[in-house]
Formats: C-alpha cells, structure tokens, sequence
C-alpha cells in the first residue's frame, strides 16, 4: 500500500502545532493591518484638518487633559456614526478631519451619557458650570457624577508649554511664541473653566 504521507504546510500540520499556528496568525494580521492602515496616512482626508478645525488654545489643551484625568471618556464619546438616529439626535456625523489634533482621539462606542462631539455652544458657560459642579441640579435623572472640586482647583499653568512642546512634536503646529505664553494664558484660571472652555469648542466647525 502506497504512503500517501504529504509534505510541506498541511492543515494537519498547522493545526497541530501551537508555535506555527501562532506565526502564521501573526504574518497574517501583519500583513492585513499594514494594507489597511498604511494607506490611511496619505489619504488627505484623514491627515488634513477640514477647513474652521483650530489647534486647542492653551486653556483647551489643559481642560482636554483635565477632560481625560477624569474619565470623562469612559461615559461620553466623540463620535457620532452615519446613522439617521445618530445624525438626528447629535448633528452631523463625526469625520477623521476633526480630530487631527486630538491626541489622543475622543473616538468610541462607550456611551452611558450623550454623545459630545458637537456639544460646542450648544449650552451656556454657566449651565456647564451648574452642572459640573452638580448634574442634577440641571438634570435631575442623571447619573452623572458631581466635580465640585473642579471649581476649587487652579490649572497647573507651569507643566503646560512642556506639554504644548510635546503636542508640537506629535504634529499640532504651536509657534514657539504660543508656547511661550501659555503658562501666562492660563495663569489663575480653574479647572472648572478649562474643562468648559475645552467643552465649548467642540464640533463648531462642522454643523
């Protein structure tokens, strides 16, 4: 009787060695992250900011960090999906362009309170004050977490032209005369105040 016996990569093979199996599997997702990814940094509408999207000024750029320190992304993303609910409820939805100088990006499927990718002017300075300080004094059923030590707290204006300086290296295009001044923009203010001003200036340029 003829020894049928194959040789080379056989499924039988593959799948019964836990090493080749593993390789295989990583060349592969390799292979597809680079013929999906790589593209995307040459494509302008990724890389290029759509037309009225402004680095953060120095009071956003703290406010964005004090927006992270918080969590605040693990209850509200920045994204709103082409879907007709989304788009009703939240505006137009969200593009790469908007967000080439957020590092890191806002983009997610967490949701537990709304989306806020286009939240920017949409409530008063003071409502957001109110409602930092206590949610349910402007929404009663929200909960939403208070942060009244936001109002107590100042912004820690000397670590920020550093950290401007490193935004600068990942891209956003800060003259050093931005970065000089930056402590001096932020000096006195509270975290309260960075937080709404980051808040306001989200999603004004597309409507």
């Amino acid at each position: 009787m003829a020894n049928n016996t194959s040789s080379g990569l056989s499924h039988e093979k593959i799948e019964t060695s836990n090493f080749l199996m593993i390789v295989l599997i990583l060349l592969t997702l390799l292979f597809g992250g680079f013929v999906v990814i790589v593209p995307l940094f040459f494509q302008k509408s990724t890389t290029e900011p759509i037309a009225g999207v402004q680095p953060y000024t120095a009071l956003q750029v703290a406010g964005r960090d004090i927006f992270v320190r918080e969590g605040c992304y693990n209850c509200h993303s920045q994204m709103i999906r082409p879907f007709r609910a989304e788009t009703l409820r939240y505006g137009h939805y969200s593009v790469a362009g908007e967000s080439v100088y957020d590092h890191p990006f806002q983009w997610g499927s967490k949701r537990t309170g709304p989306d806020l990718a286009r939240v920017g002017a949409k409530y008063s300075d003071e409502w957001h004050r109110i409602h930092l300080t206590n949610p349910r004094d402007v929404v009663p059923e929200s909960n939403m977490p208070a942060y009244p030590w936001l109002a107590k707290n100042l912004v820690d204006a000397d670590s920020l032209p550093a950290h401007m300086k490193a935004l600068r290296t990942v891209g956003l295009p800060y003259t050093d005369e931005q970065i000089a001044k930056a402590a001096d923009d932020v000096r006195g203010k509270t975290e309260l105040d960075a937080v709404i001003n980051y808040l306001q200036s989200l999603g004004l340029a597309l409507k």
